[in-house]
């Protein structure tokens, strides 16, 4: 009865945590750059001493082992604004915070009074030479080109970086949706931007409720 009423617990434990999960992608279908998660399980199979019995003769546990994170692209979601920039393909823009270097697909940019070109938190965004943007008091018309090149009506400021990794399902969820990584990135030699657009949450939210 004992071992019964654990592998119960064990699907019943499992589901929580899946709950919570679904709970979260359903809570930042509206986030920005979000990236749904799912859980992955792993069942267990011992024979049991009830093999005789209608139910089988098998028992069986099953446990979550990982969180994997969706890495499709979300829609691309026109807003207007010159300093929003999404990626329409695979990467990164590198982000400098106080806790070093730190990744996301967010790209709702802004700046700051001192000209920087930062995060809605205020981090600064990083070009291709690891040295943040700056920009001249009234200095406008600022135009990002579809491999980042960033330039105004005096010329070029410098090329955003987007980076890619090897493994990106081993990019670490930070705070403000931000990643962090132990790896080295890639740079994208050919990124594909988009200026004026935001890429939207890849959660479908009816996928995500029926699943609830």
């Amino acid at each position: 009865m004992e071992t019964t009423s654990y592998i119960a617990l064990s699907r019943q434990s499992s589901l929580r945590r899946e709950l919570d999960i679904v709970a979260n992608n359903i809570a930042n279908m509206n986030t920005v750059g979000f990236k749904g998660e799912r859980m992955q399980f792993v069942e267990h199979l011992v024979k049991s001493r009830g093999s005789h019995k209608v139910l089988g003769n098998k028992l069986s546990y099953v446990r979550d082992i990982s969180t994997i994170r969706e890495l499709s692209h979300g829609p691309l979601e026109k807003t207007g604004n010159s300093l929003d920039v999404g990626i329409a393909g695979d990467g990164y823009f590198a982000i400098q915070t106080e806790l070093g270097e730190r990744y996301t697909r967010n790209g709702r940019f802004q700046l700051d009074e001192g000209g920087q070109l930062v995060t809605q938190k205020g981090d600064a965004v990083l070009s291709d030479g690891g040295q943040p943007f700056f920009f001249a008091p009234g200095e406008a018309n600022i135009s990002i080109g579809r491999d980042g090149t960033v330039s105004t009506v005096n010329g070029t400021v410098g090329r955003l970086s987007v980076v890619n990794f090897d493994n990106q399902h081993q990019l670490r969820p930070d705070v403000s949706g931000l990643y962090a990584s132990e790896t080295q990135p890639n740079p994208v030699d050919e990124p594909n931007l988009v200026q004026g657009v935001l890429e939207g949450s890849n959660v479908q939210p009816i996928v995500e409720m029926s699943r609830l």
